[in-house]
């Protein structure tokens, strides 16, 4: 997807509504360390640094839905219980979502606690009822469904399998949707799709295809004939499964299948990017896009969400930054503001890494430097150079200087392999990167002491270290120039 269509399809995005029924999830995650073996088993002990809980499944759908842009009314179940209050607290937190949540005294609100110890899961304990809800919940459900769908474009299903999403509540998104000429669409985890009937669209992952059809779904071939398959088996009018880093293929009754690439991405954390997944394709229909514009911006928004922690949200800022990104080349990708520096860092620090900072002209690179930055680069997970403008070096070194331009300098270093991030300041020193990138290690050159370092007391101050790499004898950019000037003279 181009820049300028995912603007406008962005533009048209802004406000519009979709209902999202399904399964409602609290998701916590619990963070630490793990240094030892608890002496009682061979088990590791997890000494707790910090937690985070946010809405899951159906919820994470529509926290998708209104970080994108758009409105979302979410219809669910929850329990009467600390959870299911922790769930209405969320919800209304939330921008753009409207809350139905149904009580069932009778059941626990769903909640997902996950324990992480750097990028790593140790342990998901699950609280949940499977049980279908009935009686009175489920006509509730129905209600609400006809009372909430007036004026969306789309109607999801997210089913996980916890009991909301029945045989009743499926007829009902299905005539809510004959009434307004909404779409519905579903996802679901369930063995067979079957009993969801003619709806506009199923959205299975490969794993889940395989499962349901008997077939293997590895290689195209493979999926356009468990795809074939499949729409003989169930009356959706399409399906469209999400093949992770293979793309997503599309058939639709009477058309030949269509495979859709995506650009690899770093994956970090798959948790809700099924969810994010659902959110943009619904939000992208009810846009009126196209199904091909639509699956395109499905997948820019899932690849986006993989490379976060968590059942993590993604921003229209977010989609237009990895739209540009994709289309510039890798060096000028690493030329960063102090805005774009703080989230990168965010990222990073989210993902358990240690990120180094460092400082300079860097006016003619040399061998010097090189050696520098990969001594840097070695103390750190991350390295962060950040530059002085054109007019800072010439406040410091004086008329003639720098030799090369901003631009030159920032794309040179961004080119070397131990460099993570180039980020230009206007100021005679770094403070103002060093404050926002709150580095876990300072680098400088050993021609300073640690105290002459700009920044070394407040990053000691937060926990963090200074470090003194060594410097090549013979190497300066000082006597560069003087090589270049002994020569032009000769």
């Amino acid at each position: 997807m181009d820049l300028s269509a995912l603007q406008h399809l962005l533009s048209e995005a802004a406000g519009r509504r979709v209902v999202c029924v399904g399964d409602l999830m609290i998701d916590r995650f619990v963070y630490g360390e793990v240094t030892r073996l608890s002496p009682e088993a061979p088990i590791p002990v997890l000494a707790r640094s910090r937690e985070l809980v946010m809405l899951g499944a159906a919820g994470n759908v529509a926290r998708n839905i209104a970080a994108l842009g758009g409105g979302v009314a979410l219809i669910g179940v929850i329990g009467g219980d600390t959870e299911g209050h922790e769930a209405i607290r969320l919800v209304g937190e939330e921008p753009g979502v409207e809350g139905y949540l149904i009580n069932d005294p009778d059941r626990p609100t769903t909640l997902k606690t996950r324990f992480v110890s750097g990028n790593q899961q140790l342990l998901r304990v699950d609280m949940e009822a499977s049980r279908a809800v009935v009686g009175d919940i489920e006509q509730r459900l129905v209600r609400t469904i006809k009372d909430a769908v007036d004026g969306a474009g789309v109607i999801l299903i997210s089913d996980y399998g916890k009991g909301v999403v029945t045989d009743a509540v499926i007829a009902a998104c299905l005539a809510a949707a004959k009434l307004t000429g909404g779409k519905v669409v579903v996802d679901s985890k369930a063995r067979s799709f079957a009993r969801y009937g003619a709806v506009d669209l199923i959205k299975p992952n490969a794993l889940e295809l395989a499962h349901a059809t008997d077939l293997p779904t590895e290689t195209d071939d493979q999926i356009e004939a468990a795809l074939a398959h499949a729409l003989g088996l169930w009356d959706a009018k399409a399906i469209l499964v999400t093949r992770a880093g293979k793309g997503m293929s599309l058939a639709v009754r009477g058309e030949p299948v269509r495979h859709f690439r995506t650009t690899p991405r770093e994956v970090f954390d798959v948790s809700g990017a099924g969810d994010t997944t659902l959110a943009a394709l619904g939000l992208a229909i009810a846009s009126d896009a196209g199904m091909e514009e639509a699956i395109a911006f499905a997948q820019l928004a899932a690849g986006v969400a993989v490379g976060k922690a968590g059942t993590s949200t993604v921003s229209p800022e977010e989609l237009v930054e990895a739209t540009i990104s994709a289309h510039i080349a890798p060096a000028e990708a690493k030329v960063a503001t102090l805005q774009r520096m703080a989230d990168e860092v965010a990222r990073w620090r989210a993902k358990g890494l240690r990120v180094g900072f460092t400082n300079g002209c860097f006016d003619i690179l040399h061998k010097g430097h090189v050696a520098y930055l990969a001594q840097a680069r070695a103390w750190c997970d991350r390295l962060i150079v950040g530059l002085n403008s054109d007019d800072s070096v010439r406040a410091l070194k004086g008329e003639g200087r720098p030799v090369n331009d901003l631009e030159s300098r920032a794309l040179v270093l961004a080119g070397l392999g131990s460099v993570d991030l180039v980020v230009p300041f206007e100021d005679q020193t770094p403070m103002k990167l060093i404050e926002a990138a709150r580095p876990d290690v300072l680098i400088k050159g050993a021609d300073y002491s640690e105290e002459e370092v700009v920044g070394g007391k407040e990053v000691r101050a937060w926990g963090g270290e200074v470090r003194l790499a060594e410097i090549v004898e013979g190497y300066s950019t000082a006597a560069a120039i003087a090589r270049m000037s002994n020569k032009a003279q000769g």
